[in-house]
């Protein structure tokens, strides 16, 4: 018998892809499958993709009991709207492991809590992005891990090795960035429905109020050892799943594109899923779908002194449950890349 692992909040989006995934971890027991809203009904109804899953298709979810997640259980995954992690974990036994996919302890300021979410600020954990410098540090004595927002994926991995290398300066950072319609979670609007949706780009949360922005700013100001302000604009795109950050940054004094791609290069050869593109080959969101992956890009824009850095990932995948599960994996002392091997489907 493998480890147990739980979850809760399995019927969002977030959720189904941690089942997707966990159905083919080779060293994982799915326990508790819980979600508070459609407790009793069948998962497949909510995830259609795992109706012929063995141990999955005829099972229904469980009702969000703390002392059930915490029955025989090794580690729990949540995935839970944003502001309500910390209750839930607050009645769990501190034997228990946690792997946090919302925000709840992702920012170490109480004052950038306050400014970007409601309630109480809970405190933080480990950030859960092993790519980062000294991130598989952080993470090798921890029990309990905050996993990272998608777009904060994306351009922590784009601009960090550039800053904590110099290459760019801290002082002037833009991004702007596209995500599919699944970024916004489960709950139907009409700024979601497919008449609005289909055939458009739009932007959304402009002006500095994304609720990812103190946590991209946190993770690049730790690369760079300065404070780093984001411009960021995110666009919500026609497509179901998807990130293309791309960022911008002023250069430093004679940096030129051969120095970006050398230092991401350096960073990320050795990775098992962040990946350099061969020269003038650019990052496409369909390249990831489906994965634990990111591929990223870079130039030097001479014209203006500038940095282009592009990533692309799955919001869904290495943007929440595949680098859930990849954390999850070294906080059991398992392979980093147990479970998540596979290619993007395309076309």
């Amino acid at each position: 018998m493998g480890l147990v692992v739980g979850i809760a909040g399995a019927s969002g989006y977030a959720g189904g892809e941690l089942l997707r995934y966990l159905a083919g971890h080779p060293q994982v027991q799915i326990g508790p499958i819980c979600a508070a809203t459609q407790t009793g009904q069948s998962v497949a109804s909510a995830h259609p993709g795992l109706v012929w899953v063995a141990g999955l298709g005829s099972r229904t979810f469980d009702p969000t009991d703390p002392a059930l997640l915490a029955d025989g259980v090794d580690l729990v995954f949540v995935a839970l709207p944003h502001g309500q992690s910390a209750e839930l974990v607050g009645q769990l036994p501190t034997s228990v492991r946690v792997v946090d996919l919302g925000a709840d302890f992702r920012l170490a300021d109480p004052a950038a809590w306050a400014q970007f979410y409601a309630g109480a600020h809970a405190g933080s954990w480990p950030y859960g992005l092993p790519e980062l410098p000294g991130g598989r540090d952080t993470l090798a004595t921890a029990t309990r891990v905050a996993s990272p927002g998608c777009y904060a994926t994306a351009v922590a991995l784009g601009l960090s090795p550039l800053l904590a290398a110099g290459l760019v300066h801290p002082d002037d950072v833009v991004v702007v960035a596209a995500s599919g319609t699944t970024g916004a979670g489960r709950s139907s609007s009409d700024a979601l429905s497919a008449s609005t949706v289909m055939g458009a780009v739009s932007p959304y949360q402009v002006g500095g109020v994304h609720r990812h922005i103190p946590e991209m700013e946190q993770a690049l100001s730790g690369a760079a050892h300065a404070r780093v302000g984001v411009c960021f604009t995110p666009l919500l795109a026609p497509m179901p799943r998807g990130i293309l950050a791309t960022c911008t940054a002023r250069l430093a004094d004679g940096a030129v594109t051969a120095d970006l791609r050398a230092t991401l290069h350096a960073s990320y050869d050795r990775e098992t899923f962040v990946h350099v593109l061969p020269e003038d080959q650019w990052p496409t969101t369909k390249a990831t779908n489906g994965t634990n992956h990111a591929i990223v890009q870079a130039a030097a824009d001479s014209r203006v002194d500038r940095a282009v850095v592009t990533v692309a990932l799955d919001n869904l995948g290495k943007g929440a449950a595949g680098q859930a599960i990849q954390n999850a994996n070294l906080l059991l002392g398992l392979a980093e890349n147990a479970g998540l091997d596979g290619s993007g489907a395309a076309p």
